[in-house]
Formats: C-alpha cells, structure tokens, sequence
C-alpha cells in the first residue's frame, strides 16, 4: 500500500511487460499443440480454451461443421508448424495483456514459393486466466513495417483512441463497415479487401436470386482492437467485423448449399438464405497527416459462422 492509498494486486497499476519470452513461447507451443488436436480430431472442444475472438468464433464454427460432415475426423490432418518466432511483447498496466508471436509457419502457398508470415495475438484476460490467440493474420514479409522498439527491445502499444493517427484503432471497425456499406468514409486504400469486395458484391450476378449484404462493426471484449507502433509513426492494427450476405430465390427456385452451410444452417432454406461471418483484419494506419492518409489492409481472415434459412 502507497502513501496515497492505491494498492498493485497482481500488477494491476504497474506498468509491465505484458508477458517473458519464455511465457511467450509456452503460449505458442500451448495453441499450436490443441490447434492440431482440434484440427486432426474435427473436434471444437480440444482448442476452445485456447481461442477467442474473431479466430475463436471462424475455428469454433468451421470445426464444428466439418465434424458434422467428417465424424470420424480429418482423414488428411498435416501438424501445423510454426517456427523462427519473434515475439512483439508489449508494456502495459491492468488487463487485458497481449503480445504478438511472429512466426514462419509449413503452409506457405503455391508449394512453399510464396513465403508468408503468421502473426498471431495472444490475449490474457486476468492474472488467473490462459493466454488465448484472438487474431490471425498472414502477410508477406515485405509488406510488413518495422516495428518501433523501447529501449528494451519491447513492442510499443498503441491506444486505441490515438488521435495521432489518420484513424484511431478504436474507429476502425464501425468506418471498414461503413464504406463496404456506402463506399465512405474513403479511407481506406484500393485493394481486394476494400473497393475490389464492394466492386465484386456490386456485379454479383444469378439469374434468379438477387443478393443483399450488411456489415456491422464488432469491436468489443475479446474482439476489440489491438495495434502495435511502427517506425513511421504509424501503427499495426489487428480489428474485427461481422458481415450477412442475404441470397433471396426467386419463385421456384432454391438458394443452393454446401457441405459446410448445411452442418450451420438453422431454419428451412424456402426461398432465402443468410450467412454470417465474421472476419479479423490486420491494417496498416499511416500517422495522421502523413502520404495520402489511407489505411492500408494488409490481411483479411473471413470465416462462415452461421447460417440460417427462410
């Protein structure tokens, strides 16, 4: 106890890393290890203490619906290897505490030609709780800024209402939402994750069916954004969002399904069909005034999380 009356329980109000290098890599082994038994079994509950968030809700979901499908577990499970791992720990006081492990993982595309990084958050609850990976995100290396560093080497927070930015983390979820919904605020740079998936919902075509889209910010618990300092003075933000496609068949005609749709459907597809996914998203955020402004997306993580019929 202070003189001033303030008591540090479990470091609460001390400033500290969020986690040792060495919990790091626990941390990393822990979810690598129940990912793969989640994986090879199709069983959601091998790794449900060891998600959350948007990769929680799309690991969850998509489990359960291959289970459904493949009772008898993945008849094709490859152990997922991730490797070379540098961890962005960051300081911070109370809880939440997180900190990034930056990997180089065996599920490099076009047979290992096309390197990737995996970047996945780790997130603490409370001094009693297990880390959890909340977000995943896969980048190529030279898409990815240097981070800023303390003089410990340790990662630099950001907070999410940092107006030094051209938007702060904390805004990022409702205005990604907004411009797939209006097309503004235009701050965000062109890319397959921005114009292209408005221009590609925009000349979706089905004789037949016509398609309607909402998307709705998710920025709350485990979902709430995290970001990192760059040395550019910008930042490396993790963000979610939730996002509906409405497929509505005209007389006589059936919106169609897949193995996955089916084993989360709920209700009886008549002559509409409803698919809710959510999505994580790592973006790069410039500092307020600096280039043209735009957020950049770096990564999108979609995942089908249910589906209901009418």
């Amino acid at each position: 106890m202070t003189a001033s009356g303030c008591v540090t329980v479990h470091g609460e109000l001390e400033v500290v890393p969020s986690a040792t290098r060495a919990e790091a890599a626990q941390a990393l082994k822990d979810f690598t290890d129940a990912y793969n038994a989640a994986d090879k079994a199709y069983d959601p509950a091998l790794d449900a203490d060891r998600v959350a968030g948007p990769l929680g809700a799309v690991n969850q979901a998509g489990l359960k619906a291959r289970r459904k499908n493949n009772p008898d577990g993945n008849s094709r499970h490859t152990p997922l290897e991730l490797t070379d791992a540098t961890y962005l720990i960051p300081r911070k006081a109370g809880w939440p505490r997180w900190f990034v492990a930056d990997t180089d993982s065996n599920r490099d595309e076009d047979n290992g030609k096309l390197d990737t990084r995996w970047l996945l958050v780790f997130v603490k609850s409370g001094p009693d709780a297990g880390w959890r990976t909340s977000y995943l995100a896969v980048v190529a290396p030279s898409r990815l800024p240097r981070f800023a560093k303390d003089d410990d080497g340790l990662a630099q927070p950001v907070a999410s209402d940092d107006d030094g930015l051209a938007v702060a983390p904390e805004d990022l979820s409702t205005r990604y939402t907004e411009y797939l919904q209006k097309g503004t605020p235009d701050v965000f740079a062109p890319g397959d994750s921005t114009s292209g998936w408005r221009e590609a919902r925009r000349t979706t075509r089905r004789p037949g069916f016509s398609y309607q889209y909402v998307d709705q910010p998710l920025d709350t618990g485990s979902f709430a954004p995290l970001g990192l300092e760059t040395d550019d003075g910008g930042a490396l933000v993790f963000f979610s969002s939730k996002h509906f496609e409405r497929q509505t068949a005209a007389k006589g005609l059936r919106p169609p399904l897949n193995a996955d749709v089916e084993a989360l459907l709920t209700g009886e597809v008549k002559s509409t069909l409803t698919k809710e996914r959510v999505s994580g998203q790592l973006v790069h955020v410039p500092k307020k005034g600096a280039g043209d402004g735009k957020v950049v997306v770096l990564n999108r993580l979609p995942g089908l999380t249910s589906a209901k019929g009418s």
